[in-house]
């Protein structure tokens, strides 16, 4: 794992260096998404059939088998452990609390003219979730995804999820129940990010697609916005923890918060920066001592080896300026007291405030959304949240006489900008 220090004479172009990622900027894959999207778009149900065998060896020999019962979902919810089943409920009441207090209300006011204006907001029709399957199956993700879109008032939910062989983690339909999704199909890949955004015989068109996959995924999302909408193009998981040598630190905690990103996959992010070398030396120690009994080690190990760090900064102010300019997905301030860097940090996807906050709670149970901007686009990006799920209408409500004035303003503009409709449209409100 790399270690370095603000103090570097080319600290600057190491920590481009190990920003760097470019999430589907291959031209063989997006050429290959493309053909995909074409063939469902132009042969639909069978053309997704043909790639589920092909790329899951899915067993399945008809569009109906890839559909799940509703009856199937309740039974897996069923079936949990009482232990499991109370710790999935808990974390969908948690996260529908939260997300609650997001919804936004049509608004409206009179203004000094007499006229009504206002904003309209309305949920949309019918949203796609995609969850991951096989070696990354997460109920989490469902329960993250599908509960705003409920809380916002969307009619239907779609969920797609792949199954390799056949095989569902039993979970992840139990979230789906939890979470009142209203169909499931059993495929992934670009195919269903096409089936989605363009419907076939069996799966609706929606109107939003939203929810993490790999990097066929995300580039058959970003080839359908405009069709529909995204929430995001994700990146690799990420975390920053940032701590100063303080008293009450403990090097095998913060060890083991890096470790919990570098655990999903070899193109995580975890950095560590602190302005304590000794503090810097501790950690390396207990992430060198964890991995030693780490089930997912080698995956954790190439993570850090790729584009993990350990950074050393001067002072707070230059921790802060690393976390702006990192714009990490997950933030973690170890310090004992992380309001008071608050006012600092501009650009972060999630901040877990203090030492009892691991990132791995807001993962699973805290209540706030775990589907979050990553690869630096928390600079200008959100977690996903129940207003992905509204859409908004303006209100214009003009009086006749509050019509006049405005009328008058608009014609001088439009003759201005050469559009002479414009002008007559305006000018035979305050003429007639």
């Amino acid at each position: 794992m790399r270690q370095l220090s603000t103090q570097d004479a080319d600290f600057e172009q190491q920590l481009t260096t190990l920003l760097a990622f470019e999430t589907v900027n291959d031209a063989d894959l997006l050429k290959t998404v493309d053909d995909i999207i074409a063939q469902v778009r132009h042969d639909g149900d069978s053309v997704v059939l043909a790639l589920t065998q092909q790329f899951d060896q899915h067993p399945a020999t008809s569009m109906h088998e890839l559909e799940l019962s509703q009856e199937a979902l309740a039974k897996a919810f069923t079936n949990l452990d009482t232990k499991v089943k109370e710790a999935l409920t808990t974390a969908a009441t948690r996260v529908q609390t939260f997300h609650e207090r997001q919804v936004q209300e049509t608004w409206e006011y009179k203004d000094e003219l007499g006229n009504r204006l206002g904003q309209k907001v309305t949920p949309l029709d019918r949203v796609g979730i995609y969850v991951p399957g096989g070696l990354a199956s997460y109920p989490s993700s469902v329960l993250m995804n599908a509960i705003p879109a409920k809380v916002a008032g969307v009619k239907e939910i779609i969920m797609v999820v792949p199954a390799p062989k056949g095989i569902l983690n039993p979970l992840v339909l139990a979230a789906a129940h939890l979470a009142k999704v209203d169909r499931v199909f059993t495929i992934g890949g670009a195919q269903a990010v096409a089936a989605l955004a363009y419907g076939t015989e069996t799966i609706p068109s929606v109107d939003k697609i939203t929810g993490p996959g790999n990097k066929y995924v995300a580039a058959a999302k970003r080839a359908v916005f405009g069709q529909v909408g995204i929430d995001m193009i994700a990146g690799p998981s990420e975390v920053l923890v940032y701590a100063e040598g303080q008293a009450d630190d403990r090097a095998d905690w913060l060890a083991m918060d890096l470790l919990s990103q570098a655990e999903h996959d070899r193109i995580a992010q975890a950095i560590f920066v602190t302005t304590s070398a000794e503090q810097l030396a501790e950690v390396a120690v207990e992430i060198e001592k964890a991995l030693a009994d780490l089930p997912k080690a080698d995956i954790a190990r190439d993570s850090l080896k790729n584009r993990g760090a350990l950074i050393l900064v001067q002072d707070r102010a230059e921790g802060m300026e690393v976390i702006n300019r990192v714009a990490p997905e997950h933030l973690e301030l170890s310090v004992d007291d992380p309001d008071t860097l608050l006012d600092d940090i501009r650009h972060a996807g999630a901040i877990f405030m203090g030492r009892h906050t691991p990132e791995a709670i807001g993962d699973y149970c805290a209540g706030p959304n775990h589907v979050l901007p990553t690869s630096g686009t928390a600079r200008f990006s959100s977690p996903l949240g129940v207003y992905d799920f509204q859409k908004k209408s303006s209100i214009v409500y003009c009086s006749e006489s509050g019509s006049k004035p405005l009328a008058e303003t608009a014609d001088i503009l439009a003759q201005r900008e050469d559009l002479e409709a414009h002008a007559r449209s305006a000018r035979y409100r305050y003429q007639s």
